[in-house]
């Protein structure tokens, strides 16, 4: 459930942001990933609120697409991101 996580960002990557579009770069396993507009979007206001349910609702006040789509592209973001070691998700402590 989006409002039980927590996003931990690993201090070992780097972003620097490039016409739009971020580049981030894990110093631990030397690797850089590439997001597209949307996920950059994402990283940020992941950054800024680390609330996901707060992130959900800033995300559907900026693009025309049903709630239960754009939950699940969120969360698909956040596996990814997960999968490749540049955040952790955690359930928040109570």
């Amino acid at each position: 459930m989006l409002s039980e996580q927590k996003i931990i960002f690993k201090e070992s990557v780097f972003t620097q942001e490039l016409d739009g579009e971020m580049v981030l770069f894990d110093m631990e396993s030397e690797h850089y990933f590439g997001l597209d507009e949307t996920g950059t979007v994402m990283w940020q206001l992941l950054q800024e609120k680390r609330e996901l349910t707060e992130v959900l609702s800033l995300l559907l006040e900026q693009y025309e697409v049903e709630e239960r789509i754009l939950k699940k592209d969120l969360l698909h973001f956040l596996d990814k991101l997960q999968e490749n070691g540049l955040i952790e998700v955690t359930a928040k402590a109570v």
